[in-house]
């Protein structure tokens, strides 16, 4: 049967891009892995691979082709046993897909994950990530004239990611201020403003370039209020996505969350769902420490079900939560890891064990009385993270699960992280070196002696 050949995502938040070029033409063979054509959009260049030996079958979309729609069917691979035969050109190609909806209208999704411990009879109604992240600054920019907002065009673009969405045209560019490639100065600048009393939200288009300025971070943000014996605070959000973001390569996707943890004087917070991205952002500003804030990529259009929250909605920092209850092993995780928690969850729901699924959100400072009194009602414990293994944060929860509840384990706690290896740029290695929710099944099925 012929493969339709669609046009490939470059990340989560891509929506469409320009069919650059073609490498191959119609009737070449192709084999797995064959760089087939380039795309482009504003943000970086692909060079697209083949997925399966086959011969090239019609292209569909001429190179040079702008605004090519993601999922659009760009060309058909023909199967190694059509091989050889005539290829049949269409007199006209088929019609594409009509886009997918942008995330930033409110209203009713399908797929939406409704959120735990609110009141049924509350009114409802449904929040990306994107969108309480958004909501967040704007609420806290018109609360206190001191917060400001500085980073790689979140100015007059409105965010890499469009986090920043209209907060230049209600704010001015004296509070929104675009900053150039320059990482490790437009942090110190913010630690600086810091220092002299604003509160200054930095965004990073990844927080792999925060690695620019670990010593504005680290050497001045983290330690200034102790070593001034209290005198200096350092009210400062750094903000931006981290972690797996689709076929980016081992320099942008990368897990920072045990790096920041591991920082005495910083406060470090990794959110998942949306209310709780809305109320640890506010928290965040409005604490006098330095704030590393660890979003996800792919978090950033996923829709949750959620009351009216409101501008009064602050989600106190160093609080877990509970986001199921169980009674056979206890699952922890944060951020993106939550999802394949979850997911877990479920598949061991139908082999008949009750799972209790913790988000930590913050991880420093860190709820451990919370994980721990779990785990002395399911005396198993399983953590999970995107991260690599040496130094998890999945370590420090097992050691801080065996001091608190050893007499209570009945297995070892395990952790299930990201793999030990700088991310792959091919998505099937990349996919390999991923978590997935099999992965936490199996080891819950581990400590559960299934």
């Amino acid at each position: 049967m012929p493969t339709e050949i669609l046009m490939p995502a470059l990340s989560p938040t891509m929506e469409e891009g320009r069919l650059a070029r073609w490498y191959v033409k119609e009737g070449d063979r192709v084999d797995a892995g064959d760089v087939i054509a380039e795309i482009e959009t504003d943000k970086a260049t692909l060079e697209f691979e083949a997925v399966a030996p086959g011969r090239l079958g019609p292209i569909l979309v001429p190179e040079g082709a702008e605004a090519v729609k993601v999922n659009t069917p760009i060309a058909v691979l023909l199967s190694a046993a059509e091989d050889g035969t005539e290829i049949a050109l269409p007199e006209t190609p088929p019609a594409a897909p009509p886009p997918a909806p942008r995330p930033a209208a409110r209203g009713a999704r399908s797929g939406t994950l409704r959120e735990p411990g609110w009141d049924a009879d509350l009114p409802r109604g449904t929040l990306t990530v994107r969108e309480a992240l958004r909501d967040a600054l704007a609420e806290e920019m018109r609360r206190d004239d001191d917060v400001v907002l500085i980073g790689e065009e979140v100015a007059e673009y409105q965010g890499a990611y469009k986090i920043t969405q209209g907060l230049f045209d209600e704010f001015g560019a004296r509070r929104v201020m675009d900053a150039p490639i320059t990482e490790h100065a437009f942090t110190g600048i913010a630690v600086g403003a810091a220092f002299a009393g604003l509160r200054p939200v930095v965004e990073y288009m990844s927080f792999a370039f925060a690695m620019q300025a670990m010593d504005q971070i680290v050497n001045s943000a983290a330690k200034t209020h102790y070593m001034s014996g209290g005198a200096v605070t350092c009210p400062l959000v750094l903000r931006g996505p981290q972690g797996m973001g689709g076929r980016v390569g081992a320099q942008h996707a990368q897990c920072f969350a045990s790096w920041f943890a591991q920082v005495p004087g910083l406060k470090v917070v990794a959110p998942f769902a949306a209310s709780d991205a809305k109320g640890l952002l506010k928290a965040a500003i409005r604490d006098p420490n330095p704030v590393v804030f660890l979003e996800s990529e792919a978090l950033y259009g996923r829709a949750f079900e959620v009351p009216d929250l409101g501008e009064d909605h602050v989600v106190p920092l160093g609080r877990a939560r509970v986001w199921r209850e169980g009674t056979d092993v206890t699952i922890v995780s944060f951020g993106a890891g939550m999802a394949h928690a979850l997911a877990a969850a479920d598949t061991l729901a139908e082999e008949g064990l009750s799972a209790e699924v913790i988000d930590l959100r913050s991880l420093r400072p860190l709820d451990t009385g919370t994980v721990i009194e779990s785990v002395k009602r399911t005396s198993r414990c399983v953590t999970v993270e995107d991260g690599w293994p040496v130094g998890a944060v999945g370590d420090h929860i097992a050691a801080e699960v065996m001091r608190g509840a050893f007499d209570w384990l009945d297995a070892p706690v395990l952790s299930v992280t990201g793999r030990d290896l700088p991310m792959p740029y091919a998505e099937t290695l990349e996919q390999a070196a991923l978590v997935t929710s099999g992965d936490v099944v199996a080891a819950a099925r581990r400590v559960c002696n299934r």
